[in-house]
């Protein structure tokens, strides 16, 4: 039986799941969802069609009761994540949710709460960087100890959309629509990737930084409250150390998703915005290979037969979705989930409120 589906939100991120939605089946096989409801303010009935869904609503909540949806896709802005995923929870639905989680750690640690009364639901984080075939590849070599004992992990995700200071002020530049502002965008990413291969936190010390204290507006110059940049030492529970950076106003920085791994046996290095390489030094090499991806990697050949010719960004969504279907249907487990998201949602606001004291994450 195929899964109705409900998407909620029209941006950037909701085309990127309707064309999930669209082409799972097509890359993956298997019973090809239902698109039923397409939900936005505008109410877009040439967009429904346009993305192959059976119908357009202006109201979201009656997208997330309607009695033909299985999962709510939920892509608005941070500001609604959690009023609509508490309202799929409560409905019976499942739950696919953009990050970050929520605006703030209490309405995080609600939404995991109401998740866990509901074990049944599947709910799932769009931490779709953790789907790339090379990042999959480089968490299994760290896993079965190809690079021995992980030492330090140092990674920076920074973009430069916010670089501009004529850039004029929007929601994302407030803590009432934003929550955080570069470790909600962007950090939190770099989080998922972190804690995938090092585990979990021990301890961080960190700094913010509001590198443009205001922006233009029609009614004048409004301050913006959320930070455009941070900076971050951790203590990871196993003892191994890492250095965090991100940034939405690093000029020239597009999607800098960069990561190493240190290990007392190798090297892993990963820059997303080369994110069909991932670079392995081992001990005795003389220096790095390159390591290209291919049909060998996980979930590469689903898409192409060929190596080297290359992995996209919408592609990590499709092996998203592929996980969140598994799941539903009673398969292996996917996540971030709204648990383990949680988690993630404490490591950056830590991040945001250590002002330079450490911070202890143990026992969170």
């Amino acid at each position: 039986m195929s899964l109705g589906v409900a998407l909620i939100g029209i941006g950037f991120m909701g085309k990127c799941h309707a064309m999930a939605w669209r082409n799972v089946a097509t890359a993956f096989g298997g019973v090809p969802p239902r698109l039923e409801v397409l939900a936005d303010a505008t109410a877009p009935a040439d967009l429904a069609r346009a993305w192959g869904f059976a119908r357009a609503t202006g109201d979201w909540q009656a997208a997330v009761s309607d009695p033909a949806v299985d999962v709510v896709s939920v892509t608005t802005p941070n500001g609604l994540h959690r009023p609509m995923a508490e309202a799929a929870l409560r409905a019976g639905k499942h739950v696919w949710l953009e990050k970050p989680m929520a605006l703030t750690l209490a309405d995080a640690q609600a939404m995991a709460n109401l998740a866990a009364a509901h074990p049944g639901q599947v709910t799932l984080l769009g931490y779709n960087y953790l789907r790339s075939p090379a990042f999959q590849a480089a968490r299994a070599m760290v896993a079965d100890g190809v690079i021995g004992t992980p030492l330090a992990f140092r990674g920076v995700y920074d973009e430069d959309y916010s670089a501009d200071p004529s850039l004029p002020w929007s929601w994302r530049m407030t803590h009432e629509g934003g929550g955080l502002g570069a470790l909600g965008d962007l950090g939190c990413h770099l989080v998922s990737v972190m804690v995938a291969l090092m585990g979990p936190v021990a301890e961080l010390t960190a700094m913010t930084q509001i590198a443009v204290p205001t922006r233009p507006s029609p009614e004048g110059p409004r301050a913006v409250e959320n930070e455009d940049s941070a900076l971050a030492l951790i203590r990871f529970a196993s003892g191994a150390q890492g250095s965090f950076a991100t940034s939405r106003v690093a000029r020239g920085r597009k999607c800098r998703l960069q990561w190493e791994v240190h290990g007392s046996e190798g090297t892993l290095v990963f820059d997303q915005e080369h994110m069909n390489e991932l670079w392995v030094h081992r001990a005795g090499d003389a220096g790095f290979t390159r390591h290209l991806t291919g049909p060998e990697q996980p979930d590469f050949a689903a898409f192409c037969p060929a190596p080297g010719h290359g992995f996209g960004f919408n592609e990590q969504k499709v092996v998203e979705c592929r996980d969140l279907i598994r799941a539903i249907r009673g398969g292996a487990p996917c996540g971030p989930d709204f648990a383990a998201g949680l988690r993630i949602e404490r490591i950056i606001h830590a991040m945001a409120t250590s002002a330079g004291r450490p911070v202890s994450l143990e026992g969170a």
